[in-house]
């Protein structure tokens, strides 16, 4: 079975041969309060993932006029933010 695993190391070294570097992922957003639209990395995000729809968010600071910002957060929305290296917190219910 060493032979298998050569190749596909050897395969994954090609395929990443070519790379010079990765992009970093940004995410479009706009502030409710000042009404700019800005790109935000994903460490200026946070995702709060809840039990339901009304508990699930995320948020970020707006870098124009400093307002907390709070969004929900559908499947698609959850998706794409988790993808994209965004931090998640999971929220417990108590009940």
């Amino acid at each position: 079975m060493s032979g298998v695993q050569d190749v596909r190391e050897m395969s994954v070294a090609v395929a990443f041969d070519g790379m010079k570097s990765v992009a970093d992922v940004v995410f479009r957003a706009g502030c409710p309060e000042c009404r700019s639209s800005f790109e935000l990395s994903a460490g200026a995000l946070r995702l709060a993932i809840g039990a339901t729809s009304k508990t699930t968010f995320y948020s970020f600071t707006c870098p124009e006029c400093g307002l907390a910002v709070r969004k929900p957060a559908g499947e698609r929305i959850v998706e794409l933010l988790t993808g994209g290296g965004v931090r998640t917190l999971r929220l417990h219910s108590t009940v």
